[in-house]
């Protein structure tokens, strides 16, 4: 027995306090203590004390079997990794200090005194991050448009004095009662991030440098979304940094925070978009969908095979090669679409406070506020999001007028996620369709030309129609778990699950409704389908407890669905896109066998009568059928060694010999010495090495230099969208303003002070940023107007102030 089962006394019947106390003076005495003259048998000394084996495998013991230890390990491997790809050591400093004390810590006060429940520390801190991202954004907008960004400051210093100096709030500060969770839940959390950080590596971290010239060769998006970073950091509202007066009708608050960001820690835009800023939000992504799909499946073994599922699994592909068309998913993650991220994060919130407000048996204003707030992040970080939302909860109410069940906290919740959509669909978005469009199937008659070899071609109707079968048996083999809920019908009224149901099937109809160009109806896809996921998972852990199905042979049917995946894969042989002359039939084969497998199945389920344990058996091996898809689309597809263009979805790279010297360190000289509404001209306005014909997707001027240019690159601005059509390439377009155009041009290519001078007065322009290898030389710029600093092929010079009562370009009317 212990002293603390004796009524708090040893063995020989002293308090245990006396012997501490002895002990402590035996410390500080001069002579020497026992446990230093001699030591037991089989025991060994540190600093002169004796530490028994039987100590040191408690020790052990504790720290293995602590929840702390999966997260200081994930938290190493990030330090690690951020260090390896050259993150200085002042920088990861000062970022998580920002992190913790002017995000995470505030948000979780907050979300203690608004939405307290009883949680783990991990998911704590996952939703105190969140809501720290989202008021942060909200508070940044106001400060910036003050023109005092460092008042975004004012925040955190109002949460700590409002918790502090408030009574009531003070206990807020103590760690409530925790929810207990197992430890191998904390490993899988940790393991999950490990994988997300590992493929992070793979994809994107040794593949987009910080340093120039090899970051010239980045991503195609990376120089976009940096310009805005630089745009958000001075201007607010933001306009389009690349083109003068042109307004910005894209999702930019992710843009806020790494701006915000920016200006608490002094840390460069590049390094907190490449490196920084996309690890927390990923980590608090995986704790929150652990928490949706824990709420909803019941358990934490089913919110693990949601979170895996989520993260593991895609559409079977059943092909050799690239990895296109029907099988491209857009993740609810990822480190090059940092809007996608940040949304995703936001939204995991909205679903969870949903899912609370419906089970909830009286009105709480406090958590509608939080929902309120997290709407409002949502729909400027992401509002594809808040669509298939709204028909979820559209959903919700009309199965609870059928059952007459209550329907107040349903419309509320419908009634902000409407306003917030139209607010950012006709304010935010001007009305803009961005080149979205109805175009029934369109991915599809996209998907048959990647995979045939053929695209842009016209697909035949009976082609179509079996891609699009093709199309619809790989989510109906994803997502066949959710058929498990027939074990009992009535968990499909629930609320959370009805609101998930009715979230998927609008993501997935509106990729298959909508076109785009760029295939952004997928986005739409990657918003609902971790929720699908979850509904999956939900079903099979209640097919399984139905059918009392041991481990074992849940693990045999994953080895089998694996298995069969694998072997359908092999002996079909599919490579895509097919060979010149291929038979179209190849397509259908590997899903055609698939396909007679899951009637053979259902065969054997009638014959045997073994009723559910059956059907159990027989969901979760086609349910595993994924997992060889998502190493073949998300690690082999990285590593494939198909030549870029090979497919129309390839953009071809920048090759280094294309990049100028010195460009980087002459935009960064103008940002030093420019002033943030400063006017830049330069003669770059096609991605390097891909000027005939010219690719607009070009933004270095303004992502480096972080100040506006009047014509620079024009794709994704809305008036280049809003004139494409179907057939055509956005990059492509000409600029549609040929008069300024012109004039830009004429300054470098014919630079004569008439040249230079209209576009001072006229325009507004103060300086020129080119690039010489592109520049006339005779007359040189430097003739008529000032050289100021030169680096390598990159040249800066200065126009002087305009001639007075010339104002700069206007902007675009929103």
């Amino acid at each position: 027995m212990t002293w603390q089962e004796k009524g708090g006394r040893t063995a020989s019947g002293v308090l245990p306090g006396h012997g501490a106390i002895r002990l402590a003076l035996m410390r500080t005495s001069s002579y020497p203590r026992p446990d230093t003259c001699a030591t037991a048998p089989g025991s060994s000394t540190v600093t002169g004390r004796a530490v028994r084996p039987g100590s040191r495998r408690r020790i052990a013991g504790r720290l293995l079997g602590s929840s702390l230890l999966p997260a200081v390990l994930m938290g190493a491997a990030a330090v690690a990794v951020l260090l390896r790809y050259d993150v200085a050591p002042r920088d990861l400093l000062a970022f998580t200090a920002y992190l913790l004390l002017c995000l995470a810590l505030p948000g979780v006060l907050l979300v203690r005194a608004l939405w307290p429940a009883r949680r783990t520390a991990a998911e704590e801190i996952a939703l105190g991050l969140a809501l720290g991202y989202a008021v942060e954004v909200l508070v940044y907008i106001a400060a910036r448009a003050a023109g005092h960004p460092l008042s975004v400051l004012a925040w955190p210093a109002a949460t700590y004095a409002l918790f502090l100096g408030v009574p009531r709030l003070r206990r807020h500060w103590r760690r409530p009662q925790r929810r207990p969770a197992p430890l191998w839940w904390s490993w899988a959390l940790a393991l999950v991030m490990f994988y997300l950080l590992a493929l992070g590596v793979l994809t994107f971290l040794g593949k987009n440098a910080i340093a120039w010239p090899a970051m010239a060769t980045s991503y195609i998006d990376m120089p976009y979304h940096l310009a805005l970073v630089g745009e958000l950091r001075a201007h607010m509202p933001p306009t389009v940094p690349a083109v003068a007066g042109e307004p910005l009708f894209y999702h930019w608050f992710v843009y806020a925070h790494l701006a915000a960001a920016g200006w608490v820690t002094g840390i460069d835009p590049v390094v907190l978009l490449f490196r920084l800023g996309m690890p927390p939000m990923m980590a608090a992504i995986t704790v929150l969908l652990g928490m949706v799909g824990r709420r909803v499946t019941g358990s934490y073994a089913g919110s693990l095979v949601a979170l895996a599922g989520t993260v593991l699994m895609t559409a079977p592909n059943l092909y050799h090669g690239v990895n296109v068309g029907t099988l491209t998913w857009r993740g609810f993650q990822s480190w090059t679409g940092p809007s996608q991220t940040f949304g995703a994060l936001l939204f995991a919130p909205v679903v969870l406070l949903a899912i609370d407000l419906l089970a909830a048996r009286r009105r709480d204003p406090l958590r509608m506020l939080v929902f309120c707030v997290f709407v409002l992040a949502v729909m400027g970080a992401k509002a594809t999001h808040l669509p298939p939302f709204a028909f979820g909860l559209a959903l919700v109410a009309g199965v609870r007028l059928v059952t007459r069940r209550p329907r107040g906290p349903v419309l509320a919740m419908l009634g902000v996620t409407a306003i917030c959509w139209a607010y950012a669909q006709f304010v935010l978005f001007g009305g803009a369709r961005q080149a979205m469009i109805v175009a029934p199937l369109s991915l599809l008659e996209r998907a048959w030309g990647e995979l045939t070899g053929r695209p842009g071609a016209a697909v035949p109707v009976g082609s179509l129609l079996g891609i699009t079968v093709v199309y619809l048996l790989c989510l109906a083999v994803t997502w066949c778990g959710a058929l498990g809920l027939l074990a009992r019908p009535r968990l499909l009224l629930r609320p959370a699950v009805t609101l998930l149901l009715g979230m998927g099937v609008a993501c997935v109809g509106a990729a298959l409704v909508f076109g785009h160009p760029h295939l952004g109806q997928l986005y739409f896809f990657g918003a609902g389908y971790p929720y699908l996921m979850m509904v999956a998972a939900y079903g099979l852990v209640t097919v399984v407890r139905r059918a009392a199905v041991t481990p074992r042979t849940v693990g045999y049917a994953v080895v089998a669905g694996v298995g069969g995946a694998c072997l359908v894969w092999a002996l079909c042989g599919v490579r895509t896109p097919l060979p010149s002359g291929g038979p179209e039939g190849l397509l259908y084969l590997p899903y055609a066998v698939l396909a007679a497998a899951a009637g053979a199945a259902a065969v054997v389920v009638v014959l045997t009568r073994r009723g559910v344990r059956a059907w159990a058996v027989v969901l979760v091996a086609f349910a595993a059928a994924g997992w060889p898809a998502a190493w073949s689309a998300r690690v082999l597809s990285t590593l494939d060694r198909t030549p870029p263009g090979a497919t129309s979805a390839e953009v071809a790279p920048v090759e280094p010999g294309a990049v100028p010297d010195g460009f980087m360190t002459a935009a960064r000289w103008l940002r030093a010495h420019s002033s943030p509404g400063d006017l830049v001209a330069t003669n770059v306005h096609c991605r390097w090495g891909h000027g005939h014909p010219c690719d607009s997707r070009q933004f270095w001027v303004s992502a480096l230099a972080e100040r506006r240019v009047l014509v620079e690159g024009w794709t994704y601005t809305g008036t280049n969208m809003s004139r494409w059509r179907p057939g055509e390439l956005p990059e492509l377009l000409p600029f549609w303003d040929g008069e300024r155009l012109r004039a830009n041009d004429a300054a470098f290519t014919a630079p004569s002070r008439t040249t230079t001078g209209l576009l001072r007065d006229r325009y507004g322009v103060r300086w020129l940023l080119a690039d010489e290898r592109y520049a006339s030389r005779r007359p040189g710029l430097g003739a008529v107007a000032e050289l100021r600093f030169r680096s390598g092929d990159c040249a800066v010079y200065h126009l002087g102030r305009r001639a007075p009562g010339v104002t700069s370009i206007p902007e675009r009317a929103t």
